[in-house]
């Protein structure tokens, strides 16, 4: 048996050198926000880091969760998403207060590159550790990213419920006809 971790979710193709930039661009946003500068940019011919992908920003503090904000959708090339989700993770995450600059020493990041969404009729097609879920009904929606239910250890029900838990729903509300479960998956890094 091998010791060797199973990765969560998918290798999307970044390369080392492009997840260096992007945990670089997030950390200097954080820190740029941190003391009410602006956002950090950068500017790259990389075709990925250019590339439209939703994403997450997470925060953690001491190993505890201090932020996690992010887009489902694209709304423009990969780097600006990542700085775009790492200031609102910092300053706009409603359970936290906005990060200080006397934190910074303590913050590590995470980022989660998203692949598109896509709806599914069957739970089954559901497989913890590789996709994320979106559960929604009427005007209520939960999203819980892959690394979520693999790092709890939970089961497929277990992840379903939860995210009918974060969306106000009772949490068997994932079996309800007029339910809808989407899945997508995410390079964690």
């Amino acid at each position: 048996m091998s010791t060797e971790e199973k990765k969560v979710g998918v290798d999307l193709g970044l390369s080392p050198d492009e997840k260096q930039i992007l945990r670089d661009l997030a950390r200097t946003t954080i820190e740029n926000a941190s003391k009410g500068a602006e956002i950090a940019s950068v500017s790259t011919a990389s075709e990925k880091l250019n590339g439209r992908y939703g994403a997450f920003v997470t925060i953690y503090k001491k190993g505890m969760l201090r932020g996690c904000i992010g887009s489902l959708e694209p709304s423009g090339p990969l780097h600006n998403t990542v700085a775009e989700m790492a200031k609102a993770a910092a300053c706009r995450d409603p359970r936290f207060r906005p990060v200080s600059a006397d934190e910074l020493p303590y913050i590590e990041l995470e980022i989660s590159v998203l692949t598109p969404l896509q709806e599914i009729k069957d739970p089954e097609e559901i497989v913890v550790g590789l996709h994320g879920l979106v559960v929604s009904k009427g005007h209520r929606s939960g999203l819980l990213l892959p690394q979520v239910a693999a790092d709890r250890g939970w089961g497929r029900d277990t992840f379903l419920e939860e995210t009918c838990r974060k969306a106000g729903l009772p949490k068997d509300a994932w079996m309800e006809k007029d339910a809808r479960i989407l899945i997508f998956s995410a390079d964690i890094f």
